[in-house]
């Protein structure tokens, strides 16, 4: 009964909720044994709030029965990237900086799954910071792919994207700077949605690089994803960056999935010989489905593509070292005097307080920032890099005249083993090379299963792009290809996932 349960769509958990043939403890129980059974061996949650998830699940099946009026997904578990804000929860952003610390308020987004009574499971980890594309840069130690433990979840979301494969959550948060919610879901075979930048609140989630950051909903079918969008969107007047514009109707979309006469825009500067073999093959049968379909298929080019990876190294650095300027231990995180001095300098303290929080990417990353603002260089870099951003935005401009949604693979490679590029930066930081325009430019972004990769059998992603404010079209082309890739399988190609087998929480 608790493996079935686990295994359910959020979407058909929701419909059994409301027909009373399940309730949200025994719901909420089963995902707690599951996250008892096999996060040993995944390490996909830091903390787990049993207590909470079961009351939560209480009073929704107390409501339930007295005929109250509750949200859809009102009972259903859900999983929060630790680097959103939770009110007697521990959040730490992957971070020691932050060990320990329960904030005093509810980001935006868990205040709106409070208010729907969605049952929070726990915190997952993630990247120190959200810097990182692999989870390893976590400081207590990084999660592991359901399909190969030895291999990443993609990062710096992989705490939430392995919850969804190992059937921990059935709905997972989290936020996309690079291509963090889109790469983990395309290595793991699941959905991910980075929305219009502005179209879910900001508002609590710990800052990496304001003008990029963006929180969005992860799900195992591109229905789940989209209710969990739809719950967690809409306007914020504690966001001076939050849209206020209707949200788009991406359930709508996602029950649809008619793409007959859409134009389809294959971005040439992101497919090619710098893609594994599997990652393209995929991602070609996937078009073939779509023009199939009824869809319209174009090749278009975003030139300036090729400098954009550039440009998001210096823009994120900058920001992040502006933003993580607060964890000095004076107003904020840990605070580790010096052991050899005794009446130390408030920068002494600051020094060996931030040597012992932060990690080694978070400092690179500091470091490089710090540099690119200095004076004499901030036009030379940082500068420049804005303009470039610029460019790119045009370009996406000028393609969505020629194409409704652009598409390409999500990521140039299925999911790399643990450590494989730990001590190569520039390799972590190619992985983002199909995912980092979109955040440059704020637009909505979502990644989809496109099958398993022949040489390897690991899971591949592919890439819906579309122009603000218009995330249902993402959520037509991914329902689209869900469910003509599905019919090929013969099911959901998590069904394939192997069972994780128990290992230490270590690792």
């Amino acid at each position: 009964m608790t493996t079935d349960l686990t295994r359910l769509s959020a979407a058909q958990m929701a419909e059994q909720l409301a027909s009373g043939a399940i309730t949200s403890v025994e719901l909420t129980q089963a995902h707690l044994d599951r996250i008892a059974a096999v996060d040993g061996a995944v390490h996909a949650y830091l903390h787990v709030d049993a207590e909470g998830a079961l009351a939560t699940a209480r009073e929704v099946d107390e409501l339930r029965a007295r005929g109250e009026q509750l949200h859809p997904l009102a009972g259903v578990p859900i999983a929060i990237k630790d680097i959103m804000t939770t009110t007697g929860l521990p959040t730490t952003a992957g971070s020691r900086m932050l060990e320990g610390w329960i904030p005093p308020y509810d980001a935006t987004v868990v205040a709106r799954i409070k208010a729907a009574r969605l049952p929070i499971l726990g915190k997952t980890n993630m990247d120190e910071f959200a810097m990182g594309s692999s989870t390893e840069h976590s400081a207590y130690g990084p999660s592991h792919n359901p399909w190969d433990l030895d291999r990443i979840p993609g990062g710096s979301g992989g705490g939430s994207s392995s919850v969804l494969a190992s059937f921990q959550a059935p709905l997972a948060t989290g936020t996309d700077t690079g291509g963090s919610i889109r790469q983990p879901a395309a290595v793991t075979a699941t959905v991910g949605t980075k929305p219009t930048y502005g179209g879910v609140s900001r508002y609590g989630l710990i800052a990496l690089a304001s003008s990029l950051d963006q929180g969005g909903p992860c799900g195992r079918t591109v229905l789940d994803t989209a209710l969990l969008h739809e719950l967690m969107a809409g306007h914020d007047p504690l966001d001076s960056t939050s849209i206020d514009q209707p949200v788009p109707p991406v359930v709508e979309a996602a029950r649809s999935g008619d793409v007959a006469g859409l134009r389809i825009g294959i971005v040439k500067e992101l497919t090619g010989d710098a893609y594994q073999p599997g990652v393209q093959a995929n991602f070609d049968a996937a078009v073939a489905a779509l023009t199939a379909a009824g869809a319209e298929v174009v090749e278009v080019s975003c030139p300036h593509f090729q400098y954009a990876l550039a440009a998001y190294y210096l823009i994120l650095p900058s920001e992040a070292s502006s933003n993580l300027a607060r964890f000095d231990a004076m107003r904020y995180g840990l605070r580790v005097p010096p052991a050899d001095v005794a009446l130390p300098s408030a920068e002494q303290v600051m020094a060996s307080s931030r040597e012992a929080g932060f990690g080694e990417e978070v400092k690179r990353r500091i470091i490089i920032g710090t540099y690119a603002l200095s004076s004499g260089y901030y036009d030379a870099y940082y500068g420049q890099a804005q303009k470039v951003r610029t460019l790119i935005a045009r370009d996406f401009e000028q393609a969505f005249t020629q194409a409704d949604v652009l598409v390409s693979p999500t990521a140039p490679t299925t999911a790399f083993r643990l450590g494989e590029k730990l001590d190569d930066p520039m390799a972590m930081y190619l992985n983002d090379i199909a995912t980092i325009p979109a955040n440059l430019a704020g637009i909505p972004g979502m990644s989809v299963p496109s099958g398993l990769a022949a040489e390897d059998g690991l899971p591949t992603g592919l890439q819906v792009l579309a122009p603000a404010m218009a995330d249902d079209r993402l959520y037509l082309v991914g329902a689209a290809l869900e469910r003509m890739l599905q019919e090929q399988w013969g099911g959901p190609l998590l069904d394939r996932v192997p069972e994780p087998t128990q290992l230490s929480k270590e690792g």
